[in-house]
């Protein structure tokens, strides 16, 4: 999964021309506009450059783990990936600049603008552009949303005998939840939203979802250390919040190691919120055709179709395989889910998140 760390959002630093990248060639610096370029050439180039390196893109999120196997059999691609939140991954590109050994990363919906803004990304619309809705995708191909995902519960039925199915059972219940890194991970800041909206709140008041986790905490409830995979699976975390393709895929890996484990998944009934994550080409990258076929093949049916094989709800519209329908959530459980309204408004709402929960949950909690 991603990897979440403390620290707060950085303030990224820096301006680069949008759209264009850099890359050195004998001290030089030569801009490419890869808008301009055939998908033939960034086929035959790509493969000259021989890899792609990613951040905040592992195999076992959203079953990206696919992806690089497919990119690798197709065009001969090879990849690693250093698992980062949104953003860690933003940072990297920033302090490495020149110096670049990341080519692609992943980052959270209202981490696009911020990455445009600071000059960060290169823009690549590829072949599926006018498949892409408008909402999901910068005007230029700076950021493009390849999936989306709505907040869930994930509950180790070991620990908790009645898997919550809204906030009000959490709250009701005896056990620690867990919400992850509020203030470096996108996934834990939209389960604070998740729960702000439920209880009443929005995109600019979270304070319903502060009084709420307050109490979690003062009761000493809140597990307040990550949610790697590795800590579920070993039984430490009762109640995570989580993307519910990352919750699937987690009971669905745990499962396969351990035939006696006992995961149940469900979207909370008060409400919930989806949200995109978008691929961000390195504005600095050394490899930019590898980075931008590599957005390429996330895009496409075979990309697109991985995607859903994590759980994750693919941005084109596609036929995926009648397989997968009986592992996810009931749609009815969805129905209160909602794409976030305001990202604006919720872009500078994360600017203090990450301060507010040490301030309003953090400072309450009992070990």
């Amino acid at each position: 999964m991603k990897r979440m760390r403390n620290g707060v959002t950085v303030l990224l630093a820096g301006l680069m021309a949008f759209g264009m990248v850099s890359c050195s060639k004998g001290g030089k610096s030569e801009k490419i506009d890869l808008n301009s370029v055939s998908l033939d050439t960034i086929i035959k180039k790509a493969k000259e450059e021989g890899r792609v390196d990613s951040v905040g893109m592992p195999d076992s999120w959203a079953d990206w783990g696919d992806t690089w196997a497919g990119i690798k059999a197709k065009y001969g691609i090879d990849h690693t990936d250093s698992d980062m939140s949104s953003a860690e991954e933003l940072s990297v590109f920033e302090s490495e600049k020149t110096s670049a050994t990341k080519d692609i990363g992943d980052v959270g919906q209202a981490f696009g603008p911020i990455a445009v803004e600071k000059g960060l990304a290169n823009a690549y619309k590829t072949s599926y552009w006018n498949e892409i809705p408008d909402w999901a995708k910068d005007a230029d191909g700076h950021w493009i949303i390849a999936y989306y995902g709505t907040i869930s519960m994930l509950a180790n039925k070991k620990l908790v005998a009645n898997a919550p199915h809204s906030f009000k059972d959490i709250l009701d219940g005896n056990y620690k939840v867990n919400v992850g890194d509020v203030s470096a991970a996108s996934q834990a800041q939209f389960a604070v939203l998740a729960t702000a909206v439920a209880l009443g709140g929005s995109e600019t008041n979270l304070k319903p979802a502060y009084d709420f986790y307050k109490k979690l905490a003062e009761a000493g409830r809140l597990d307040l250390g990550d949610n790697h995979l590795t800590r579920i699976e070993k039984g430490e975390i009762a109640v995570a919040l989580l993307w519910d393709y990352n919750s699937l895929g987690y009971r669905d890996q745990i499962k396969a190691n351990n035939p006696d484990s006992d995961y149940e998944v469900h979207i909370p009934s008060e409400a919930s919120v989806q949200s995109g994550y978008c691929t961000i080409l390195n504005a600095y990258s050394k490899r930019p055709y590898a980075a931008a076929l590599a957005r390429e093949y996330i895009l496409s049916d075979e990309g697109q179709t991985n995607l859903a094989k994590g759980y994750a709800k693919p941005i084109r519209k596609i036929n995926l395989p009648s397989d997968l329908a009986q592992k996810l959530i009931p749609d009815a459980e969805y129905a209160n889910a909602h794409m976030v309204g305001d990202i604006n408004a919720w872009k500078e709402t994360c600017k203090t998140i990450g301060s507010e929960w040490q301030e309003e949950v953090v400072a309450y909690a009992k070990q």
